[in-house]
């Protein structure tokens, strides 16, 4: 089972619910916008380019729903949708690339009909398009690993932040089909602990040795040369900082500090070529998931919190990015990235 997929029988979008592992595998299925939405602020699915899917495949739900049966009527029922879509998570630049491509396609066509076939198969070809591009990525980044190496990473850009087989973790999957002896440290991953549910959970149905620390824990294992290289995907890519899970940051100062190697492996679709840092809201997640560890509570009921799911890296603190189209040194240069 993919992380997200489409299914043709009854045009309803299937996905692993991410929040019950790793206690419990269990398979969704999203009939509505709204179900679509909730599974996307909840977190159900997440990660960059599995959110690209959802925003196509949420677009082509829409088409299905819609009773409209006038072009103009449908295209406004999928704007709406559109919207709606958008607005779960600002912060991540695939949910809304990966919207628009649907809602550009489908002016092509010349009837309802084919407004919600074009929608379908767009959305279809976004999800098989990840595929190839998380191997492309890993057959890359895999050049940068020596056997041996000990790679940190943080939060989960394996293949349940993708349709399959992962940025990151892709990378270090494509290491191993090489033959190289890889061993990972992931971070737990506060306050959601997609690290220690998610991360470990994938690279041990893999057997890839892991090895789960703290998030505060990373200064300690980077300053014991325990970390070879590390690597982490992104949410958005802007040409002066990198967006991802929030605790980044720190590790990409902790690495330049000790002359660690700090990768980031994201497609192409995760760049925004017309934004910046200042530019890009951080998305605030509530209050309780700090306050509360699911049904246990970790801090007074009042506390304030401050709880943004995203940080910046500078691009100085980053040795360099991995594309489907290559690697990327410092300075970046969009433009670069698109020739």
């Amino acid at each position: 089972m993919r992380t997200i997929d489409w299914n043709k029988e009854s045009k309803t979008i299937m996905m692993i619910d991410q929040t019950l592992l790793p206690k419990e595998y269990r398979v969704i299925e999203c009939a509505t916008l709204s179900s679509l939405c909730e599974a996307i602020k909840t977190l159900r699915v997440r990660g960059a380019p599995a959110l690209g899917a959802a925003g196509g495949f949420g677009v082509a739900l829409a088409a299905t729903l819609s009773s409209a049966i006038a072009m103009d009527g449908l295209i406004k029922d999928m704007n709406v949708a559109a919207r709606t879509i958008k607005a779960t998570r600002p912060t991540a630049v695939n949910l809304a690339w990966g919207v628009d491509r649907v809602m550009h396609a489908i002016s092509d066509a010349y009837d309802v009909d084919g407004i919600r076939d074009i929608a379908i198969s767009e959305a279809v070809r976004i999800a098989e398009e990840d595929v190839l591009i998380n191997k492309k990525i890993g057959l890359y980044g895999a050049k940068l690993l020596d056997d041996g190496d000990t790679v940190m990473t943080h939060c989960n850009a394996g293949r349940l932040a993708c349709v399959d087989w992962g940025t990151a973790l892709g990378v270090i999957r494509s290491a191993v089909e090489t033959g190289k002896e890889i061993k990972v440290i992931a971070c737990e991953t506060r306050p959601l602990n997609q690290g220690s549910r998610i991360t470990t959970w994938e690279l041990m149905q893999d057997n890839i040795p892991v090895t789960l620390i703290t998030d505060s824990m990373s200064g300690h294992v980077m300053r014991e040369r325990m970390v070879d290289k590390v690597i982490v995907g992104a949410d958005r890519i802007t040409e002066d900082v990198v967006f991802n899970k929030i605790g980044t940051y720190t590790h990409s100062v902790i690495a330049k500090e000790h002359e660690i190697p700090f990768y980031v492996a994201a497609p192409i679709s995760t760049f925004d070529f017309k934004g910046w840092e200042g530019s890009v809201r951080i998305e605030l997640r509530k209050p309780d998931e700090l306050r509360f560890f699911g049904n246990e509570q970790l801090a007074p009921s009042d506390v304030p919190v401050y709880n943004p799911a995203f940080d910046v890296t500078p691009m100085e603190n980053i040795t360099a990015i991995i594309t489907e189209r290559g690697v990327f040194h410092p300075p970046f240069l969009l433009d670069e990235v698109l020739a």
